[in-house]
């Protein structure tokens, strides 16, 4: 399940992606629009920015804007930035231990395909998708 992390996450890069490229956007402005605390937002953004996907400027005339264009994103990175892992079972995460069971294991092959749906739908997504659905 997706918790409001994530989904939040999403918001503020799609409220990011929509707004003029060159210009730094006030959190405070972020959270007016998609009607989010400031303080939880702050968290997320913190996130945002140490993943890399977003660039921070303090001071007058500070805020937050994109570090690629809005094209450059999947919704999956976004996701797996905030969320951990989009894998269905602990066996397939990345960097997980090798399941001494994996050989023998009946359910295996249903966890790695379900998995690889999620992945592809979400890797399959742009940041501009959900921008455009939103105009």
């Amino acid at each position: 399940m997706i918790s409001t992390k994530g989904r939040y996450a999403l918001r503020i890069m799609i409220d990011l992606a929509s707004q003029n490229p060159e210009t730094f956007i006030p959190l405070k402005d972020i959270a007016e629009r998609q009607n989010i605390s400031k303080k939880y937002l702050e968290i997320i953004i913190k996130d945002l920015v140490e993943g890399g996907l977003l660039i921070s400027l303090s001071g007058k005339g500070g805020g937050y804007k994109l570090k690629r264009k809005p094209e450059e994103y999947t919704v999956g990175e976004i996701i797996e930035l905030t969320e951990g892992s989009l894998a269905p079972v602990a066996c397939l995460a990345e960097k997980a231990e090798e399941c001494p069971r994996a050989s023998g294991c009946i359910t295996l092959p249903l966890w790695k395909e379900y998995g690889e749906l999620v992945h592809n739908f979400f890797y399959g997504k742009k940041l501009t998708d959900l921008v455009e659905n939103k105009e």
